[in-house]
């Protein structure tokens, strides 16, 4: 009856002595996965529909580019589907007139990567190099503090998503 306490007490003091070892290096090792992101925010505002000219604008440091055709918005991601590179539009000297996905459309300009030539219409799908596949489109909407556009990289939207103002 004495061995059986005396290993009762080994054994709890020993389990009291572990739990007090976790318990101590428990912050240290929490402390190897900090809480931090240091990304952007994926959702953004972008400024006031007004400040946008007719046309195509790339915001650097988001990396997407705002294509504005009177009052209709739309956002497509400038990070090429291959390796993340950022790809760089180019215009076309005349308008052409594109069947892409069952949409026809006119186009006025089309997208290039810089790494490895990957090309993509303007409306984002990949037609050249070797992108697996399309450019995303970003939701947009207006912010109901200010009334800026806000881009949301959370949520991809269809190709015939546009947003009115």
């Amino acid at each position: 009856m004495d061995d059986s306490r005396r290993s009762f007490l080994t054994r709890a003091t020993q389990g009291l002595l572990g739990f007090g070892f976790l318990a101590g290096i428990w912050p240290y090792l929490r402390s190897l996965f900090p809480n931090v992101l240091y990304e952007p925010p994926l959702r953004f505002k972008v400024g006031a529909p007004a400040q946008y000219a007719e046309g195509v604008t790339f915001l650097d440091d988001r990396r997407v580019y705002i294509f504005r055709e009177g009052n209709a918005f739309h956002c497509v991601s400038g990070v090429c589907s291959h390796l993340g590179c950022t790809v760089k539009y180019s215009p076309f000297r005349q308008v052409k007139e594109l069947t892409v996905r069952d949409l026809s459309y006119s186009s006025k300009g089309e997208f290039h990567c810089p790494c490895h030539g990957s090309k993509f219409y303007d409306e984002g799908t990949n037609y050249a190099g070797p992108a697996p596949g399309p450019l995303k489109w970003h939701n947009l909407e207006i912010s109901p503090e200010d009334g800026q556009l806000m881009v949301n990289m959370r949520k991809d939207v269809n190709r015939d998503f546009r947003l009115v103002v």
